[in-house]
């Protein structure tokens, strides 16, 4: 495994231990020449073959990291850990494997996505809402947080609200 601090390819493992049910395992390591510790996660890539049907009707193969990089740019400077995030990009993958085989639409995992984020952070919701349903102006902005105001802490249990703290508009 190549260092990401000094690129060189001379490291040991220190630690290895199964994650999530044990499909993935997380592995610390120590790089030999700078001394730096770094962590890699390793999963069964081959498993999932599916063809990812884009707006403009393009296939292109299904990558996890794109979710994850979409779930992550959401969630920034949230009070998210990386783990939570991680099992959101989890939960919408296993989704998608169970009910699909061979093609699933954009469309479909963005739903997804915003389906689980709404769950976990509504804040990370309206971010990933606002980018994925191409919101053109600051209205379709606000009605999507109205929107989550009026569904919001009710509906699931110890979740925040979107504007906690602050006076209403």
């Amino acid at each position: 495994m190549r260092c990401p601090f000094c690129k060189e390819d001379d490291d040991k493992v220190i630690d290895s231990r199964s994650r999530d049910d044990g499909r993935c395992i997380r592995r610390r390591r120590a790089c030999q020449r700078c001394d730096r510790r770094f962590t890699t996660y390793e999963r069964i890539v081959d498993k999932i073959k599916l063809a990812v049907i884009k707006r403009d009707g393009a296939r292109v193969p299904y990558d996890r990291e794109k979710i994850a990089e979409s779930v992550l740019r959401a969630a920034y400077k949230r009070a998210i850990t990386t783990e939570r995030l991680e099992q959101v990009v989890d939960e919408v993958e296993e989704y998608l494997v169970g009910r699909y085989e061979k093609e699933v639409s954009s469309q479909t995992i963005g739903e997804r996505i915003a389906w689980v984020l709404r769950r976990v952070d509504q804040v990370a919701y309206v971010r990933f809402a606002s980018v994925y349903r191409q919101f053109e102006d600051v209205g379709d902005f606000i009605d999507e947080a109205r929107d989550v105001i009026e569904r919001s802490a009710s509906d699931i249990p110890g979740q925040k609200s979107l504007f906690e703290g602050s006076e209403k508009p």
